[in-house]
């Protein structure tokens, strides 16, 4: 226990807003790198996920994809793109890598919530006279909302444990404090680092569940109501075997 008792010490330790990093400077740059490589992979993944569920083309490329994307080691990733760019765009290099690993399950989440949309919901909707672009935005694209938050809600909780990562190219984010650690192995600094970084975590998941419930439409809601209703109207009343 004094292990850990040491790490909140050192979170909490006035020389924590100080130094070369300061730590609201650590967790803001961590959670910039998190928020930009997850909106950058979202402008690439959600409109062609859009467009693999509503035509139904490219499915298997984009499983092949997602698939070999989820395989790449990320640190391997991360140091090839900056080897490859160069030292002098580590940050490029870094948040490229962190969108590369981003892409499969907003992809995947994007298409998925689209296909699951009930076929008699969009043959409705063309019956209407609706186009295809507005059978898309108007019907597939609300109610397969829950599934492409659930893409971006792994996408998210995937880079920000990923972008620790850059602590070991650059001094930036929590995994600056947990290299730094490693190196003058100070072991309250690399736990108390990675406890904030699972706080951070667990804070995004908690928002993003609230999101996935919030972003279903009302009328799905209603429609998962019990559907039992007229049973239990039946059973308020009277048997008339016993009348």
């Amino acid at each position: 226990m004094n292990v850990f008792a040491d790490a909140v010490a050192w979170i909490f330790s006035p020389d924590r807003l100080t130094g070369a990093l300061p730590l609201p400077e650590a967790i803001w740059t961590h959670l910039a790198f998190t928020f930009v490589a997850v909106l950058i992979a979202a402008a690439v993944a959600i409109p062609a996920g859009w467009a693999i569920g509503h035509t139904g083309r490219g499915r298997e490329i984009a499983v092949a994809l997602s698939g070999a994307a989820r395989a790449v080691p990320s640190f391997g990733l991360v140091l090839l793109l900056v080897l490859v760019l160069g030292v002098t765009h580590k940050v490029a290099a870094s948040v490229t890598a962190f969108v590369l690993l981003a892409i499969p399950p907003i992809l995947a989440g994007a298409y998925a919530g689209v296909e699951a949309v009930e076929r008699r919901v969009v043959d409705g909707a063309r019956s209407v006279g609706m186009t295809g672009r507005q059978v898309l935005f108007k019907a597939e694209v609300p109610l397969g909302l829950p599934l492409l938050i659930g893409g971006l809600r792994s996408a998210t909780l995937q880079v920000v444990a990923t972008v620790t990562l850059a602590g070991y190219v650059g001094n930036w984010g929590l995994g600056f404090y947990i290299v730094q650690g490693i190196q003058i192995r100070d072991f309250s600094q690399i736990l108390g680092a990675a406890l904030l970084i699972v706080v951070l975590a667990v804070v995004l998941d908690a928002l993003f569940a609230i999101l996935q419930r919030v972003v279903v439409p009302r009328g799905v809601a209603a429609g998962r109501a019990p559907d039992d209703a007229p049973a239990r109207r039946r059973r308020r009343l009277p048997d008339p075997t016993t009348a």
